[in-house]
């Protein structure tokens, strides 16, 4: 139920961001939506499958952040902005690349203001993997994961299963709408019909993620992105949140407490779903505990100069 209202049903504020493409060195963009404030500590925020500045959580992470002071700036995976890709590729649970990128530009344009980010899902894997690869040279003051699947194969199992499987086909819908999109939109680009029977991630990361994105399989694919493996050389300050009633993952993913560096806190509530965190009656309008705790960690993170 958390997971079902805070995606679908629950209250959401209207938001007024401004839309930049930042073009990459491979020929391809990436569209960013940020804030209109010009003040404050910079959020760059990453979003989970096939979502987008319009998800639920991002409207409520952005407002939340402005209310409290903050720049968010929202990255759009590849083809997730509403637009087609150029590239075969697009984006996946590993790719870091395009937030190296993005962040990188962010540090260029306020080299003196403090930089911190949000992950969710997919985006909160990706993140720390980013985290894990850099290492001390990470761009980074501070960094929250929400809901990350830290072991993607029991998470592909997970999601297979019981009331998950909804949503699986739901998301997969949503995959599979893209690539379609992406087919007719660059037609050059030769890409093959989607097999019939992709009916889980592993048989549509097996077909379609995997070999897009270099990897020989989907076994490969799961192995090198899998975030739980970086958290181990993470050296930012970073906030890992989980419920223990994720209906998406087990928490047999979660980092036991040796694999844990002393900048990385782990969070696992018994409740909250998966990216739902909701209260009733939430304490401050469209603030509700997810965004009022994503708050709350970030401000000592990012106060001190």
């Amino acid at each position: 139920m958390q997971t079902i209202y805070a995606s679908k049903l629950a209250n959401v504020p209207n938001i007024d961001t401004l839309r930049e493409r930042l073009e990459l060195a491979d020929g391809d963009f990436l569209d960013l939506n940020w804030s209109k404030k010009t003040a404050g500590p910079i959020i760059c925020l990453f979003h989970g499958l096939a979502g987008c500045v319009d998800s639920a959580y991002a409207r409520r992470a952005i407002y939340a952040l402005e209310t409290n002071g903050y720049r968010p700036v929202f990255m759009h995976h590849r083809g997730c902005s509403g637009e087609p890709n150029r590239l075969a590729k697009s984006y996946h649970s590993g790719h870091t690349e395009d937030i190296t990128t993005m962040i990188a530009t962010v540090r260029q344009r306020y080299p003196a203001e403090r930089v911190g980010a949000v992950g969710y899902s997919l985006g909160a894997n990706a993140l720390l993997k980013y985290l894990g690869e850099r290492g001390k040279n990470s761009a980074l003051d501070a960094a929250v994961a929400v809901c990350p699947p830290l072991v993607l194969s029991t998470c592909a199992d997970t999601i297979n299963t019981g009331f998950a499987r909804l949503y699986q086909r739901y998301l997969l819908a949503l995959m599979h709408k893209q690539y379609v999109a992406k087919q007719r939109a660059y037609p050059e680009l030769n890409l093959a019909d989607l097999p019939r029977g992709l009916t889980n991630f592993w048989r549509f990361d097996d077909a379609v993620t995997a070999p897009l994105h270099g990897f020989k399989n989907v076994h490969d694919y799961y192995d090198q992105c899998s975030g739980r493996a970086f958290v181990p050389d993470i050296k930012t300050p970073t906030h890992i949140l989980y419920a223990l009633n994720d209906p998406f993952f087990s928490p047999s993913v979660l980092p036991t407490a040796d694999e844990l560096p002393d900048c990385v806190q782990l969070h696992t509530p018994q409740h909250g779903g998966h990216v739902g965190f909701l209260e009733h009656p939430a304490p401050a309008k469209y603030m509700h505990w997810l965004d009022r705790r994503t708050v709350e960690w970030l401000k000592p993170l990012l106060s001190a100069q």
